[in-house]
């Protein structure tokens, strides 16, 4: 069914950025939601496909094993990272899980991750790195020592994950209870159920792009809440504004009047989450690419896609869904079928045709029995019909 806000029909004609701009409800968005359904419902299965099928990578915070660290200039000048990886798989027959150059200049160093070594196999990789890779101190001089390494315990990813789902856990239900009392519930459980959305589409995603899972990613993860609940209250907000005093009107349905928000918001939604990844792309494009920040890319990304969800969620998920939920109740359904009535009785006057009268109340005879037995002379007569005198004059 289509919802197009009545008196758009003019804005529909202009161009998209026009329409944009002035928010009109020229876009039909609610009324085409079963699309939407469909879309975003193939997107989560695939996401939760990912997920089950391809699972994470687990960086070493979370699985635990050894890290080991170097200079990124040689004596035969910067060391690349298959130079690593050859020098890793001469000591121990396999590569290094991860390899990442890190900083820029003088300051740029390698990492090297793996599962848990033994002490002499750590030693048997840094002999192997320095023998082949000969890496300079500070003084510019070849020299072991600049060398490093570190046992990682997967204990402390485990303990940053429980807290993750404690904090999760305290979010939504303090969201619960803010957007059962500012708004109702159904607009709290619309609410949830796109946060729900953004949050599985983004570990999908992150899931299918491969990146490796790091207590930044969990952090990244949990800041992208707040930006896709506050996009959403923005919408919610318009569309009880819009249908404060609904039911005593015909002129929209519930259904037009929440489209009607969308449209008027749409624009501030875009210009805010545009807005917001700019400095979000500058960390994933600047921070990962040129200066090849590992942490800095996995931060980057999940914010970058939970954004992203965040907004289509709170346009094409929340607000149809808001309207599904309130369309069950029967007085919006008495509502809009009113609406429609009226609609059908002023294209018949407009069209010039017989307009049918509507039924009388039922409370209209009542009332003026209730008048007429209260004039004088009100009392039924012989014949039956009350106020008409019996003919006979009193002296």
């Amino acid at each position: 069914m289509k919802v197009t806000t009545p008196g758009t029909e003019g804005a529909q004609r202009g161009s998209v950025f026009h329409r944009l701009y002035t928010g009109t409800g020229a876009f039909d968005i609610v009324g085409k939601r079963s699309r939407w359904y469909i879309s975003l419902g193939l997107l989560v299965l695939v996401c939760i496909g990912a997920m089950g099928f391809k699972g994470f990578n687990l960086g070493i915070d979370f699985e635990g094993g050894t890290k080991i660290q170097m200079p990124a200039v040689g004596v035969q000048g910067p060391i690349q990272a298959d130079q690593v990886q050859a020098a890793f798989q001469d000591a121990l027959g396999h590569p290094a899980e991860t390899v990442q150059i890190a900083g820029a200049g003088s300051n740029q160093s390698i990492q090297i991750r793996s599962s848990s070594l033994t002490t002499e196999q750590v030693a048997a990789v840094k002999q192997s790195l320095f023998n082949e890779l000969q890496p300079l101190n500070a003084q510019g001089a070849p020299s072991e020592q600049v060398i490093s390494d570190s046992a990682v315990s997967g204990t402390w990813g485990g303990e940053i994950t429980q807290q993750a789902l404690i904090a999760l856990g305290v979010f939504l239900v303090l969201v619960t209870i803010f957007l059962a009392f500012y708004f109702e519930k159904w607009m709290a459980v619309a609410a949830l159920i796109a946060l729900l959305h953004d949050v599985v589409v983004t570990a999908g995603i992150y899931s299918l792009v491969g990146f490796e899972v790091t207590p930044s990613t969990v952090i990244g993860l949990l800041t992208i809440l707040g930006f896709s609940l506050y996009d959403t209250v923005v919408v919610f907000d318009k569309v009880k504004e819009n249908t404060r005093g609904l039911l005593g009107l015909t002129r929209r349905t519930y259904g037009e009047a929440a489209n009607l928000a969308v449209n008027q918001t749409l624009m501030r939604s875009i210009n805010t989450s545009v807005i917001a990844l700019l400095p979000v792309i500058g960390l994933l494009v600047v921070g990962a690419g040129l200066l090849g920040v590992g942490v800095l890319q996995d931060l980057a990304l999940v914010q970058m896609v939970g954004m992203i969800a965040g907004v289509v969620s709170s346009i094409f998920l929340a607000t149809p869904l808001l309207v599904d939920f309130k369309m069950r109740e029967p007085k919006f359904r008495e509502h809009a079928a009113k609406v429609q009535q009226r609609r059908e009785r002023a294209a018949l006057k407009a069209a010039g045709e017989d307009v049918p009268v509507e039924p009388k109340r039922a409370a209209e005879p009542n009332r003026a029995v209730a008048a007429g037995s209260g004039s004088r002379g009100g009392r039924p007569g012989p014949g039956g019909k009350a106020g008409r005198p019996s003919g006979k004059r009193r002296r």
